[in-house]
């Protein structure tokens, strides 16, 4: 059985100097993908669902899936809810046999965004499983704009609450397409000189490729969290099997088109956190 916490994955990273992929899942199609492609490379991985993830399938149902693929996988898996942003959302999460729970409390002020992730950090914690929480709010591509991690309230927030992981916002942006912008490196390197805790980078799609080496490298990024290049994959060979035969009918057949590619596109950005 491979299926791990998320601090099993993300120690080793930080100490050893590279960085773990987050990848975003929205069905058994990329998720088994990404699966593969960990395989493939010899990597650990973390399986992701969130908001959009969840609206479609059941967090139960999902728990399964994450827990079938681990237990069958030759390396390891980390069940990962994120974006939880109640106690509701992460209390089923973890009933449903995830092993990291991510608590979203961005928004809020920081001392109930302290309170609400700590509270979640001891339900974690008690069941033998990893917390993540995010300070410092993170926005969207045409959408609401990012809040960019006051260094000093990042370390209060780490000291407060106990996560086992902390997502910052660096210039990173949810669901942009382009690599065209690039981390804020000065931002990064106050927050890691006042804390000890291993840093997440949401939004990770926007980063550049050889800037995702090189903070995995060195600084205490150790997990990057990508979703809409991993989809823009999944949804190329998804239409390029579609449009190959008008008279195809069978999902099944059209949708096992989509692993070479996307497995592909999954090591490429796995590959790239190890250097």
């Amino acid at each position: 059985m491979s299926l791990v916490t998320l601090k099993d994955v993300l120690q080793p990273a930080l100490k050893e100097g590279y960085a773990v992929g987050g990848l975003v899942c929205l069905g058994w199609e990329d998720m088994r993908a990404y699966v593969a492609a960990a395989e493939a490379i010899n990597s650990p991985v973390i399986l992701q669902a969130g908001p959009g993830c969840r609206e479609h399938t059941p967090l139960p149902v999902l728990g399964k899936m994450f827990r079938h693929l681990a237990e069958n996988a030759s390396v390891p898996v980390v069940a990962h809810l994120d974006h939880g942003y109640t106690f509701e959302d992460c209390k089923i999460a973890l009933d449903s046999g995830f092993t990291s729970l991510m608590f979203d409390g961005s928004r809020k002020p920081l001392n109930q965004n302290i309170d609400e992730t700590a509270k979640i950090a001891d339900m974690a914690h008690a069941a033998g499983i990893s917390c993540e929480g995010e300070i410092g709010f993170v926005g969207y591509a045409d959408g609401e704009a990012s809040a960019g991690t006051d260094p000093e309230e990042a370390a209060k927030f780490a000291k407060d609450t106990g996560v086992d992981a902390m997502a910052i916002s660096v210039g990173n942006v949810h669901l942009q397409q382009d690599k065209e912008g690039g981390l804020d490196l000065d931002r990064i390197k106050a927050i890691d000189a006042v804390t000890e805790v291993p840093l997440v980078i949401h939004g990770g799609s926007g980063v550049p490729v050889e800037q995702r080496t090189l903070l995995a490298k060195t600084s205490s990024i150790c997990k990057f969290n990508i979703g809409t290049e991993l989809r823009m994959a999944f949804g190329s060979a998804l239409r390029d099997a579609v449009n190959k035969d008008d008279e195809r009918f069978d999902r099944v057949s059209i949708l096992k088109e989509t692993h070479d590619p996307v497995m592909q596109a999954a090591k490429t950005v796995l590959q790239a956190f190890r250097g």
